[in-house]
């Protein structure tokens, strides 16, 4: 008789298949629910990359899921950002006495590295449908059906903007500076790829959906003569090298965290609790933020309670909860700043822009919040 489950975690993502390794290492029976694609359909290709910082780049080699291989990992040593009206703000690693600002991982890699290491884990049982557990998490993403089966508010504010994201070849090298260019009419992100050495970029481009669907059905060579203009040509001619993909933004979290329903308690973790704009890049280091929450939670929990003990789930939802507040208002207001239109607008946001690269302390103090250090 199959033994039974203490956890079963739906959504195999990087948040589901870390935190899945992590309860395995406390010896609880996991299970993982996958969704397998469809009869004869291939898997589509995936352009994403993320920007992850120290907080997660630890815990990913806590299960020895940090990929090896520079080039899928590529430290970012500078941040230079710049605004409408050509105020600039520049952050530098060695200044900070970091390592890395951020690390740009490619995520096909560091999804096979995971999926490897559930395959290896002999406390986790692959799954394709859900199962009885004393908690089931939900980690599906933003779109989750289970967060809907179980009756979760999910209070959605859409931005007036779809994210547009390839990845690119440049003439010249990114010499490990991740770029981000503010306009009035859109948000633009260079992240690094390839190693020290690399020349290519993922591309994360912030506008309006009438622009973003523009963009995607133009020419590659329209398309890329367009991103010169828009990056101000730093890194000389480009070349499309993949599929460009787009999606709606939003603010989003979900009215409550955890429950209860007749078959057991439940959480929610990752893009299924919580969406933030992408500005940032703080979205995964977000769930990952979750997943080490709840595994404190329940590695710490006192010895007469169950891993579905609802108080303790609690203290798992204050936390983060908590966490997610200065965060998620600095990114909102952000958005909102540079989607006004007007002189007086123009000149406040990049007043601010100057004022900080000018504020020492407070340049720092939020370089170090976004690394977590």
């Amino acid at each position: 008789m199959p033994q039974a489950l203490d956890i079963c975690i739906r959504g195999s993502g990087i948040v589901g298949r870390t935190l899945a390794l992590l309860l395995a290492r406390e010896r609880l029976r996991v299970g993982l629910v996958e969704q397998p694609l469809p009869a004869g359909a291939p898997p589509a290709a995936d352009v994403r990359a993320y920007a992850l910082n120290r907080a997660s780049r630890d815990m990913l080699e806590s299960v020895r899921c940090w990929p090896a291989d520079e080039a899928a990992a590529t430290p970012v040593q500078h941040m230079q950002v710049w605004g409408d009206r050509g105020s600039e703000l520049h952050f530098d690693a060695g200044e900070l006495g970091s390592p890395a600002l951020s690390w740009i991982v490619d995520v096909p890699v560091l999804e096979r590295q995971l999926a490897d290491a559930v395959r290896y884990q002999p406390q986790i049982e692959v799954l394709d449908a859900p199962a009885p557990a004393r908690l089931t998490v939900v980690c599906e993403g933003r779109a989750s059906s289970t967060r809907a089966e179980f009756g979760v508010d999910f209070e959605v504010t859409p931005y007036p903007q779809h994210a547009l994201a390839t990845r690119i070849q440049c003439e010249k090298t990114h010499g490990q500076v991740a770029r981000q260019w503010f306009a009035q009419d859109g948000i633009l992100a260079f992240l690094p790829l390839g190693g020290a050495q690399g020349n290519s970029v993922a591309i994360v481009w912030s506008v309006s959906p009438e622009q973003a669907l523009r963009l995607q059905q133009l020419e590659p060579a329209a398309f890329c003569r367009e991103l010169e203009e828009a990056s101000a040509h730093t890194l000389g001619a480009l070349t499309l090298i993949s599929e460009r993909r787009t999606w709606p933004l939003q603010k989003a979290q979900a009215r409550q965290w955890t429950g209860r329903t007749s078959g057991g308690a439940w959480v929610l973790a990752g893009d299924a609790a919580h969406n933030v704009h992408p500005l940032a890049g703080q979205g995964l280091n977000l769930g990952l933020a979750d997943v080490a929450e709840l595994t404190r939670v329940l590695h710490g929990r006192e010895y007469w309670r169950g891993v579905d003990d609802a108080k303790l789930l609690r203290r798992y939802e204050r936390a983060r909860k908590a966490g997610m507040l200065a965060l998620d208002a600095g990114m909102d207001g952000l958005q909102l700043l540079f989607a006004r239109e007007g002189e007086a607008w123009s000149a406040l946001r990049n007043w601010g822009l100057q004022g900080v690269e000018r504020s020492g302390l407070l340049k720092n103090w939020l370089a170090r919040r976004a690394m977590n250090f």
